[in-house]
């Protein structure tokens, strides 16, 4: 479908901006591409803007400077095992090949990274810290000081257009309040988030997440996905939608208060104070043993040596704030601390008691549990008081699936072929993390594969020298 005329013409559109979506516009405006960068909200940042700030990168400086030995190889062996090989082997290539570049691209552009931390699914220190908000301010005032772009705000992308040959070369959307025909020369990129608000398509892919809550950008409601989905792109990953373990029940639907003890020693235990996971699982994992528990409800139990690895500023690892902030349950023994969270303080006592006694005495434990995360770190007995209870269940931040993409992050259909002109990154897509999720590559694979999407779309389109 042609419009009568364009309205507003480019070489690239990005429909998003967050993270991938400036990275794409970024990108192409590096290669002096015109680029219309589409936000169906006021205000910019999405998701990306709400996250804990964490990158999944490996072999930086910042890890030498701290003695960490990590390779481009350790974090595709890592990835792929997370996603128990059900990601595409390919797309997890780009990613390892290009992760590095996209680190030092993001510094060059001002963006500032912490010592890297420990995370879930990773089996060395790799996610890099940042602060998320800054991230995007810092990114936003780079492409507002860009000639080659044009950030449309509160313009909702509604369809995408082709050509008679069906390549992608426009959208339809409704700029506030019009409705526009935008036309774009080298294809589109799709970099409009996950579906986490979207109530019909959580009941179609997610049944068991729609009644978790939900804590994500305002317009995460699959616009993206379904625009695709009607020009016949292909799915992937759908059947591994999860929420994210270790959110606290009073926190709100604007921002998540979610605390990873258990990556620092923290056991896990239900309402009946009983273990019921190893503890060193990815957090999507935890999440989907953490609902099958009544309630849906767990406690992180830990003690003070735990609690002495809070990672200030770290929102996953920063103790202390919980603690602060009156989340975090402190009493000088165990049986007081079960009290205090309404648990039986026989049981809980008899539970700690158990895990300490296998971990001195060197026995298996009963949950497989061998490490803190991954293969990273060894537990530690929990005897030191005082002792801690973080009370927890899920959080809905992200879908982490959706449309198929290929090794150039080409949109493909349900045969496996691309759809010319069209390009996603970011949330909006799957086949990259498969079962499970390593934490930082969430936005790890924005950044990067934001760049390659308006890379690859603009020499697909001979456009590079525009």
């Amino acid at each position: 479908m042609q419009p009568a005329h364009w309205d507003f013409e480019g070489d690239l559109v990005v429909i998003g901006a967050g993270l991938a979506g400036y990275c794409a516009a970024l990108e192409a405006s590096e290669h002096a591409a015109r680029v219309l960068l589409l936000e169906k909200l006021p205000e910019v940042g999405g998701t990306s803007r709400m996250s804990g700030g964490l990158f999944a990168f490996a072999g930086t400086d910042l890890q030498r400077k701290m003695g960490i030995v990590d390779s481009n190889e350790c974090l595709f062996d890592d990835l792929r095992k997370v996603g128990n090989l059900e990601n595409d082997e390919s797309v997890v290539r780009e990613y390892v090949d290009h992760q590095l570049d996209t680190y030092h691209w993001l510094r060059e552009r001002g963006v500032v990274f912490g010592s890297p931390v420990a995370s879930g699914g990773q089996s060395v220190p790799r996610s890099h810290t940042s602060n998320s908000s800054a991230v995007i301010e810092t990114l936003s005032h780079a492409a507002g000081s860009s000639k080659h772009i044009r950030l449309m705000t509160e313009t909702h992308a509604a369809r995408l257009l082709t050509s008679p040959e069906g390549i992608v070369n426009g959208v339809l959307a409704h700029h506030r309040g019009k409705s526009v025909a935008i036309r774009a020369g080298a294809g589109v990129v799709l970099a409009s988030g996950g579906f986490s608000r979207n109530q019909k398509l959580l009941r179609l892919f997610a049944p068991a997440q729609k009644s978790v809550n939900t804590v994500c950008g305002k317009a995460c409601d699959g616009d993206g996905l379904l625009m695709a989905w009607k020009l016949g792109a292909d799915l992937r990953d759908m059947a591994y939608v999860k929420s994210t373990f270790g959110n606290h029940p009073q926190a709100g639907s604007e921002t998540h208060r979610v605390t990873l003890a258990v990556y620092r020693g923290a056991i896990a235990v239900n309402r009946e104070a009983k273990r019921f996971v190893n503890e060193s699982l990815s957090y999507k994992l935890l999440g989907d043993a953490c609902l099958r528990q009544p309630d849906g409800l767990a406690f992180q139990i830990f003690d003070e040596t735990v609690m002495n690895t809070s990672s200030p500023g770290v929102v996953t690892f920063d103790f202390q704030e919980v603690l602060d902030q009156g989340y975090l349950l402190k009493a000088a023994t165990i049986e007081e601390l079960a009290v205090k969270a309404k648990l039986s303080p026989v049981v809980l006592s008899a539970t700690v008691k158990e895990y300490n006694r296998r971990l001195e005495a060197g026995l298996e434990d009963e949950y497989g549990r061998t490490s803190l995360s991954n293969g990273l770190g060894v537990p530690t007995p929990l005897v030191k008081p005082p002792f801690y209870a973080y009370p927890s269940v899920n959080v809905l931040l992200g879908t982490y699936c959706g449309i198929a993409i290929n090794h150039r992050m080409q949109v493909v259909d349900v045969f496996d072929q691309p759809i010319d002109g069209l390009y996603a990154a970011g949330e909006v897509h799957g086949s990259f993390h498969g079962v499970a999720y390593m934490t930082g590559s969430g936005l790890g694979k924005a950044a990067i594969f934001g760049r390659l999407a308006a890379r690859n779309a603009l020499t697909a389109a001979k456009t590079t020298s525009i």
